[in-house]
């Protein structure tokens, strides 16, 4: 029987070296980037390598050494800020032979663990977790098996490396923000928390604090308002209800994230509440629709490329070693004022001083 051609099967090494008339021994050797092959050699083999398309096995490759795959754990991915996490890991690790796979983790402890250990089990080389919600000792474990770097948790490990933006600084530009517009009834709307360590460690829970923290000291403490939801837009559709709801309701909102804001924006507009001659609504993350003119929401931009870029460093570090001592990055935020904040009406000005920037249906 006439063997079957390279272009009818997957090409082996054996293809490669014969395409470009070396041996099999000087193919490994051009693709394990060892010594001993000349630079006529290596460029014969790689032009073999482009033109029959070959690529080698992960598993083979996991053999020697390395599958060149690196595992992304994302929480939520119809939350439109971690695909910005994620243009940063990927742009960083663009001029490098490794690839992304990614595992949702969908924001639960039994989910990621799943997640996790199937990264694990595929010969991920490293780990890039976004926002785990594990708990400390199920993280120290992933980073003694494989080198990890996690995103979005403010908690210090000499295990891994993490890198962060700087929640509670970025909670007080917004309350800071809408004080100066004049506002004092600055209300807030968290994604609930009740384990201990994430309280300490979440972005949600630091923004939280941040807030609680910016109230006091610009002495609005008896002004401070929490609504504990969930960070999606049926979480700040459901918390702006009931802040909307209060016989004395808040002259603006503080939501914990962009895709909450979007539910308080949604709220607003079936309330008939105008946004911002009402009420101002801000947000976090800085996310691409925040920016749309329909929107133009006031938001928080905590660099989420940035952060990714980061991550994606200090993996390839932590991967090349193992041993060397645990990094921690903290990004500074920044205010991005749009239209949804604006300063606070003149008592029994019905009309507002600002236009009227409600989302249309």
């Amino acid at each position: 029987m006439e063997e079957p051609s390279a272009s009818s099967r997957r090409v082996t090494i054996v293809d490669v070296a014969r395409h470009a008339q070396v041996s099999t021994t000087a193919v490994s050797k051009v693709l394990r980037n060892a010594y001993g092959a000349s630079p006529e050699m290596r460029a014969k083999v790689r032009r073999a390598i482009d033109e029959l398309g070959y690529r080698p096995l992960a598993a083979a490759r996991a053999l020697r050494g390395r599958t060149y795959t690196i595992g992304v754990m994302l929480p939520d991915i119809r939350n439109p800020f971690f695909p910005e996490i994620l243009d940063g890991i990927t742009g960083r690790l663009a001029d490098t032979d490794y690839q992304v796979l990614l595992g949702p983790g969908c924001n639960g402890e039994k989910e990621e663990a799943r997640v996790t250990e199937a990264l694990i089990d595929r010969g991920m080389d490293g780990l890039i977790l976004v926002a785990p919600v594990s708990p400390r000792s199920h993280l120290e474990h992933l980073a003694s098996v494989v080198p990890t770097v996690i995103v979005g948790r403010h908690g210090h490990s000499a295990a891994y490396d993490t890198v962060n933006d700087d929640d509670m600084a970025g909670a007080a530009l917004v309350v800071g923000h809408l004080a100066e517009l004049g506002h004092r009834r600055i209300a807030h709307i968290e994604h609930r928390e009740t384990d201990p360590t994430r309280l300490a460690e979440m972005p949600n829970a630091q923004r939280a604090e941040g807030y609680r923290r910016a109230m006091r000291s610009l002495g609005l403490a008896e002004e401070i308002d929490v609504v504990s939801t969930s960070y999606t837009p049926q979480g700040g559709l459901q918390g702006a209800k009931e802040l909307l709801a209060r016989p004395r309701r808040p002259t603006a909102v503080f939501a914990g994230a962009d895709i909450v804001a979007m539910g308080v924006l949604e709220a607003c507009a079936e309330a008939g509440v105008r946004v911002p001659g009402d009420i101002s609504v801000a947000g976090y993350d800085n996310t691409t629709f925040a920016a749309l003119g329909p929107i133009s929401l006031t938001s928080v931009d905590q660099a989420g490329r940035e952060i990714g870029e980061n991550a994606s460093r200090l993996l390839l570090e932590r991967i090349a070693d193992r041993n060397k001592p645990s990094v921690q990055v903290t990004l500074s935020p920044k205010l991005v004022p749009r239209r949804t904040t604006a300063p606070l009406p003149e008592e029994g000005d019905s009309t507002g001083s600002t236009a009227d920037v409600r989302p249309r249906g």
